[in-house]
């Protein structure tokens, strides 16, 4: 735990690699994901039957699958080599078109405007820099276009002293902690704190219009599934969900 200046190349492969099988089993329904941010950048993104979705960052493929299921026709990508393996189980015999990728980088495999909808599910966290991703992003998406993402809350996690480290909050900070909730050993994964301005700016920049900023409230049927954090959630956000148009 704690922060770390030096970048010593992508934090995912090293986090999820080291527990992909348990993420893909349990991932689908745990509450986090399943009663709270994945139903909201759902809402976000809206109809997908006949469109060409992108999932940047699309892990073992959860998102990817429901996509499909709703009749688009999905290209992911993952940076990590056994969510991709997970991914291609996962979307056998759906519209889904698999990669090796990494948000960091070039998608040179993608053209121009060729995109009707992308969508990132909590993988932005992962991302040092997030103005080039995004710019690469909005180079690949068809002219009116729909981005939406989610990830880290940055005032949740600037008041957590184990994401805070030592900087102030105007500043980048990777920091990383060990994973409750995906059974034992616990996962140690590293990701990115940063402030507001940063993730709205990059957009900005990048050339896209922010048109929808929600911070999700957990479903209902959460309180019964995990009242715990449903009370935590229902009080302060964890994530934030953004839907962007390419101008």
């Amino acid at each position: 735990m704690g922060d770390r200046s030096e970048n010593d190349g992508p934090l995912a492969p090293a986090a999820y690699g080291s527990f992909a099988e348990r993420y893909d089993a349990i991932a689908p329904t745990k509450p986090h994901n399943a009663l709270y941010e994945r139903p909201a950048t759902l809402a976000l993104l809206g109809d997908v039957r006949g469109l060409n979705v992108l999932d940047a960052g699309c892990g073992s493929g959860i998102l990817s699958e429901i996509l499909a299921r709703a009749g688009a026709k999905v290209t992911g990508f993952d940076v990590t080599p056994e969510m991709i393996a997970l991914a291609r189980r996962r979307c056998a015999g759906l519209a889904v078109e698999l990669h090796a990728g990494d948000l960091s980088r070039p998608l040179d495999w993608i053209a121009d405007d060729s995109l009707d909808r992308v969508v990132s599910s909590l993988a932005f966290d992962y991302v040092e820099r997030l103005e080039p991703a995004f710019r690469e992003l909005h180079r690949v998406a068809r002219p009116g276009a729909v981005f939406v993402f989610s990830m880290g809350h940055p005032m949740r996690d600037w008041q957590d002293p184990r994401s805070r480290g030592g900087k102030t909050y105007f500043e980048t900070n990777r920091w990383g902690m060990h994973w409750g909730g995906f059974g034992e050993p616990k996962p140690y994964v590293e990701s990115y704190r940063r402030p507001l301005g940063d993730i709205l700016n990059g957009l900005a920049d990048a050339g896209w219009l922010v048109e929808k900023f929600v911070e999700p409230l957990p479903v209902p049927e959460m309180a019964e599934a995990d009242p715990e954090h449903f009370e935590e959630l229902s009080v302060s956000p964890a994530f934030l969900c953004i839907r962007a148009r390419k101008q």
